[in-house]
């Protein structure tokens, strides 16, 4: 069986999760969030495995150890498939529609050391490139990015924009469609992160790998329950 979407009443569950996140309406819809939510999510990793590899299915759980906010589960759902050195494709649903973004997430202070000297070089004419396409493709750049400017650069240094990233990705937005109920997003989930490919391969090349290994690999398709 291939994944064949996500259903309309998958968005149902995430506008009354959002009207009342509680351990009772959890109770009451769990068989829901099995079936409109994590099995195509389960069904999804399972294809995407072979062309981009294992996907981890974030856990529906909340992490209330230092949060203000006590509300017991996360109002959307997630699935991240690493690429290397902490650079990834990544897979949301909620209430709002469906996201598709990738790109470098988890940065340690050499990987951004390295991504700053490649940004001071020839080599940044081809992200501004890879940038451009990605944007024309219909996605936003983002990422973390310093206020002011890095240590000792220029501040009319002509990349000052991208030399500012801490982290820097590309996402998508749809809002619930009938498409997404159909094969057809599983078409355009692999299509946007086909897409990102190649920027998420620059970005892995110059950040090189961490500090210690980002992520870990298991089984194709097996859950990742740490956040």
């Amino acid at each position: 069986m291939t994944f064949t979407g996500f259903r309309a009443e998958a968005f149902d569950f995430y506008d009354g999760l959002v009207a009342d996140n509680t351990k009772a309406y959890w109770s009451d819809h769990k068989d829901d969030y099995q079936r409109l939510i994590r099995e195509p999510y389960e069904q999804l990793a399972l294809d995407v495995s072979d062309d981009f590899g294992e996907g981890h299915i974030y856990r529906p759980y909340r992490d209330l150890r230092f949060s203000k906010d006590k509300t017991p589960y996360k109002d959307h759902q997630g699935m991240y498939v690493e690429m290397r050195n902490g650079i990834g494709w990544y897979v949301q649903l909620n209430r709002d529609g469906l996201m598709i973004a990738g790109g470098w997430y988890m940065a340690s202070s050499e990987q951004i050391q390295r991504f700053r000297r490649a940004v001071d070089s020839p080599r940044a004419d081809e992200l501004e490139a890879l940038v451009a396409s990605t944007t024309t493709a219909g996605f936003t750049i983002d990422g973390d990015q310093l206020k002011t400017r890095p240590r000792g650069v220029d501040p009319q240094h002509p990349r000052l924009h991208l030399l500012r990233y801490k982290s820097i990705y590309a996402h998508r937005q749809w809002e619930p469609a009938a498409w997404m109920g159909t094969r057809e997003c599983g078409h355009r989930i692999r299509e946007g992160w086909s897409a990102l490919t190649p920027l998420m391969g620059w970005l892995a090349d110059v950040a090189g790998p961490g500090e210690k290994p980002v992520g870990s690999r298991r089984g194709k398709g097996r859950t990742d329950t740490s956040s």
